[in-house]
């Protein structure tokens, strides 16, 4: 069966991350995708120039016509943008979703950019963390959701997705990129325990959009597959010779795109 994928995130007008970026890697891993937008963002490879998010009754309506007739099996989650938004978005798992559910914690962009109001932090927090099964934060965005110093080592970050998990997370793969080195360290964190998933760094500058397509990579693989452990090394060999193609792609000035269809072109 083919997997029906929804992604609800913000628009990306350069089309290397969001919702372009979602269904893109839905599309390259075999999955049907959908999507609900939440904000329109006006940015290239050299940044973000403006954000307008949608109303959140209207997020609620898309979200309404996407679930009372189409089957979802996964959904992910990024850029909800503020708290009217994250409301509708929890109201709505709340009443529809058995379906398994990523949250890509997106809370500012590559350039510095936020995505996400710092009011909403807690909104997330309290009406997410419990209906997602799991989230997805690198070390800055799980430093926020803690209220507390980025973690600089990977025992740190063992902590910090231990703390997530008893805010109410059911799994956590903390993302250890900013931590620098040759290495770039993920950690799965589950009530049965934690794995480490870790690959040489790719050399490139194109890495726009590898949050939002890691995360995307994770709903898509996870309804093919037995548990969150063979769902996060899939989803991190898709991500990972995405960037080692992304040097193929000629788009634009700035930080670039991973290449998504490395597989196919």
């Amino acid at each position: 069966m083919i997997p029906n994928v929804l992604t609800i995130a913000g628009s990306d007008s350069g089309g290397g991350a969001g919702i372009q970026a979602d269904l893109k890697t839905f599309s390259a891993l075999g999955a049907y995708g959908l999507s609900v937008v939440t904000a329109l963002t006006a940015q290239n490879t050299c940044g973000v120039k403006a954000v307008h998010p949608i109303p959140p009754d209207f997020v609620a309506a898309q979200l309404d016509a996407v679930f009372s007739d189409i089957r979802i099996d996964a959904v992910k989650l990024g850029m909800l943008a503020n708290t009217g938004v994250i409301h509708a978005v929890a109201d709505c798992l709340g009443q529809y979703c058995g379906a398994y559910v990523v949250l890509d914690t997106v809370m500012i962009a590559k350039g510095g950019h936020p995505l996400l109001e710092p009011s909403a932090i807690q909104a997330m927090r309290q009406r997410l963390l419990p209906l997602v099964t799991l989230i997805t934060p690198n070390l800055p965005e799980a430093a926020a959701l803690l209220d507390c110093t980025m973690a600089e080592t990977e025992d740190a970050m063992l902590e910090q997705g231990r703390a997530l998990l008893e805010l109410g997370a059911r799994a956590v793969l903390m993302k250890g990129g900013h931590l620098g080195g040759e290495e770039s360290p993920d950690w799965l964190v589950t009530p049965a325990g934690e794995i480490r998933f870790s690959r040489q760094r790719v050399i490139t500058k194109h890495t726009h959009g590898t949050g939002c397509t890691l995360s995307a990579a994770l709903a898509a693989l996870r309804p093919s597959h037995v548990d969150w452990t063979s769902t996060v090394a899939a989803a991190r060999d898709y991500l990972q010779t995405a960037l080692a193609a992304a040097d193929q792609l000629k788009v634009g000035n700035g930080i670039g795109p991973v290449h998504h269809f490395h597989a196919w072109w």
